[in-house]
């Protein structure tokens, strides 16, 4: 591998029908984790899955299951993804008032906690959190559907976050992950600007042999 980072195959873009054979081709591929979208259709205009859906994926993987909530009170769907198996849970900064509390609750289940933020968010929104959690989520799409194009200020962005983490020692401790248009054409570009994790969801769900594309990410 050329580069290390892990990528993350989102099933936001796989067929809903057969996630069993989605996770197959990530296996097939060697993907590093599963990325799970969970929309509530009032954080974002979409809904997805719930806790079960993430517990029968869990039964069939034992890759790590990265579970992305863009929802409003994520506090109350905390215990029920971690019940049901997820790894990590990233919740959004903008969808609690009390994000040190969604913080603590994710740290009390045992698993990893992330956070992430909106396009238009100011990164200093969760500057005072870089400490606290295992990794921070830049979205380079407005969060809601697969499929959208890059945006371009997401790069100077996750600089900016990685010289943050830098400041403060965190960087070894600390993933940036980025979620939003990653294709195979971009993506060197997306970790040499300090990604360590990426997203991709339509990028390889959408090809015509997704194994083989997520192996062609790993060797760019």
């Amino acid at each position: 591998m050329a580069t290390e980072f892990k990528l993350a195959p989102s099933i936001l873009s796989a067929d809903f029908s057969n996630l069993g054979y989605a996770l197959q081709l990530c296996d097939d591929g060697g993907a590093h984790w599963i990325h799970i979208d969970v929309m509530d259709n009032q954080f974002v205009p979409n809904l997805t899955i719930g806790p079960p859906v993430v517990k029968s994926l869990r039964s069939k993987t034992n890759k790590f299951m990265d579970v992305h909530m863009m929802v409003i009170e994520p506090e109350k769907l905390v215990n029920p993804f971690a019940r049901a198996g997820a790894d990590l849970i990233t919740f959004h900064i903008e969808a609690t008032d009390d994000p040190q509390s969604v913080i603590d609750l994710i740290k009390s289940t045992g698993i990893q906690v992330g956070i992430s933020l909106k396009p238009s968010t100011p990164l200093s929104d969760i500057e005072p959190y870089y400490d606290q959690v295992d990794l921070i989520l830049v979205m380079s799409v407005e969060p809601g559907f697969g499929g959208q194009g890059y945006m371009e200020g997401s790069t100077a962005r996750r600089r900016e976050i990685k010289d943050k983490l830098n400041e403060q020692c965190l960087q070894d401790r600390v993933l940036i992950e980025v979620d939003g248009g990653i294709k195979l054409h971009n993506a060197k570009e997306v970790i040499d600007a300090g990604a360590d994790v990426l997203v991709a969801g339509s990028a390889i769900f959408g090809s015509e042999n997704p194994a083989k594309t997520i192996q062609d990410f790993y060797n760019l």
